[in-house]
């Protein structure tokens, strides 16, 4: 059964609201600054032909990290602050984001992301710019919007935040070769970078991404890599070379012309502790939108 994952976050931001006795501190001159609360609240996971369900920020695992930034009309840092799931002290409530800003008009950023442990948060340079640099890209979420703080009177905004990256996973029919360790995908395009404001990728060069594998000798393995797109849909070569522990290549897939697409996963099912031919033993499809289904 084809499936659709659709995640949805939304972000309500909501400048505390000032009190009558208070109001004449517009025209005080030592106020400076507007006080503003962002929340990042529930969002919802819709799978066809299983329902819907909606779930709190605070119970969904696949967000560790979450960076909330703005940035004035010159494209200055107003304000960024990163919390950390698995760190209590980044915040008070997982989510819930407290702050002043001065009078004026910013592009507000939201993202959220996966860690794995010892991985630092994506680094956000401008609305235009967000790279996990080094390290694997990980399951990731964004919004930017424009917010004009006029007055310190209260303001109610939302965004929307949704998934931006594409997702590759790699399932074998065939038992793991205890020799091997570890699989090292290699994409001829997309990137480890993308454009907060748009989703796409800053650079369609390519990377390569090395995954543990974690299944036992004798059973079969699924591994995941997760990039970038230059277009929403975009087709690209892909290398599967299984590892042993120091990195040596024992085997290796070359697949041409693999589909992929934002909010998808693209799926390459087949015979992977061979050098066998590949023709006719992998397969294609995808998840999270309508499938796409190939043979090859």
């Amino acid at each position: 059964m084809m499936r659709r994952l659709t995640v949805l976050l939304t972000a309500v931001l909501a400048l505390l609201t000032v009190s009558c006795n208070n109001k004449s501190d517009e025209t005080d001159p030592t106020q400076t600054a507007a006080p503003v609360r962002v929340s990042v609240q529930d969002f919802s996971v819709a799978i066809d032909d299983f329902g819907t369900r909606a779930v709190d920020i605070a119970g969904y695992e696949g967000v560790k990290a979450l960076t909330l930034a703005f940035y004035d009309t010159a494209g200055n840092p107003a304000y960024s602050h990163t919390q950390l799931r698995g760190d209590a002290t980044t915040y008070t409530d997982f989510g819930q984001f407290s702050l002043s800003l001065p009078l004026g008009t910013y592009t507000m950023v939201v993202l959220g992301h996966g860690l794995s442990s010892g991985e630092p948060a994506i680094t956000l340079t401008s609305p235009t710019e967000a790279t996990f640099g080094d390290y694997p890209v990980r399951e990731t979420f964004s919004a930017t919007q424009t917010v004009t703080i006029a007055s310190y009177e209260a303001v109610a905004l939302s965004a929307k935040l949704t998934r931006m990256i594409s997702k590759l996973q790699v399932i074998s029919s065939d038992p793991r070769d205890e020799s091997v360790q570890k699989v090292l995908m290699t994409f001829s395009a997309g990137g480890k970078s993308f454009n907060p404001t748009t989703g796409l990728a800053t650079s369609d060069a390519g990377f390569s991404n090395t995954v543990a594998i974690t299944s036992a000798a004798g059973k079969t393995s699924t591994s995941n890599s997760y990039l970038f797109l230059s277009t929403d849909e975009q087709k690209m070569d892909v290398t599967i070379q299984m590892l042993d522990a120091q990195d040596n290549p024992l085997y290796t897939k070359h697949i041409s012309d693999v589909p992929f697409q934002r909010n998808r996963v693209t799926k390459l099912t087949g015979s992977l502790y061979t050098n066998e031919s590949l023709s006719a033993s992998f397969q294609i499809d995808s998840a999270w939108l309508p499938a796409y289904e190939s043979s090859f």
